[in-house]
């Protein structure tokens, strides 16, 4: 990877592991806007390790808070709402991290990201993934994972999606993906070079970095890496 951390700050273990690898893929100093930023660790990670211009957009008063409290510039706001009033390129990277699936409109989200940002990050825990599979076939009912610890009825995700779905949307939108990761259950990157219906099965979360429209003559996001 070109842009390695320099963790200075906090010793590495201290950083939740997908973080880390969102936080290589942005260049330093980049004007990045986290949507869903939660309590604002990413964002903390960003500034500390990269000295980016960070931003953060949060639904919860309690993310709200806790965001302030740390020292950055986060707002309480709705993604479904509140895209819409940013301008085009006002970002060099726009992230969503495991807030893609309680979104109301997904579609929306990732078009408005791609809008106000030159570049998206975004994780989402995978629906398809083997385990989930297999307690929806033994047990018939909605499954509770790491990721996905809810109970149906109290669960802030309404639209699960699964890493083939996410493939499928970033080609219907016809955006670039630049980087594409399937993740273990702690965050860390699956080390196979396979096609997508392997990650599909095996990846418990899905990593991806796009960019805007592709070219005429790019390779289809089959692949991750």
């Amino acid at each position: 990877m070109n842009h390695m951390l320099n963790r200075t700050e906090k010793p590495p273990a201290t950083w939740r592991v997908d973080h880390v690898l969102m936080a290589e893929m942005v260049k330093p100093g980049a004007r990045v806007l986290d949507v869903g930023c939660g309590d604002g660790e990413l964002l903390r990670l960003l500034a500390e390790t990269k000295g980016v211009d960070g931003r953060g957009i949060e639904i919860s008063r309690e993310g709200v808070n806790a965001g302030v409290a740390k020292g950055l510039a986060v707002i309480q706001g709705d993604a479904d709402i509140d895209l819409a009033d940013y301008p085009d390129d006002a970002f060099d990277y726009v992230i969503l991290s495991q807030t893609l699936q309680a979104t109301r409109r997904p579609r929306w989200v990732l078009e408005q990201m791609l809008r106000i940002g030159r570049h998206v990050i975004v994780s989402f825990p995978n629906f398809g993934h083997w385990r989930i599979r297999l307690q929806l076939l033994s047990r018939g009912r909605m499954p509770i994972t790491d990721h996905l610890n809810d109970t149906w009825y109290e669960t802030p995700n309404i639209h699960f999606c699964t890493i083939r779905d996410f493939v499928e949307l970033v080609r219907e939108i016809d955006a670039r993906m630049d980087r594409g990761f399937a993740l273990d259950r702690w965050g860390r990157p699956v080390r196979l070079h396979a096609p997508w219906w392997f990650w599909n099965l095996f990846g418990e979360q899905g990593l991806f970095l796009l960019s805007r429209a592709r070219h005429a003559g790019e390779s289809d996001p089959g692949r991750l890496r």
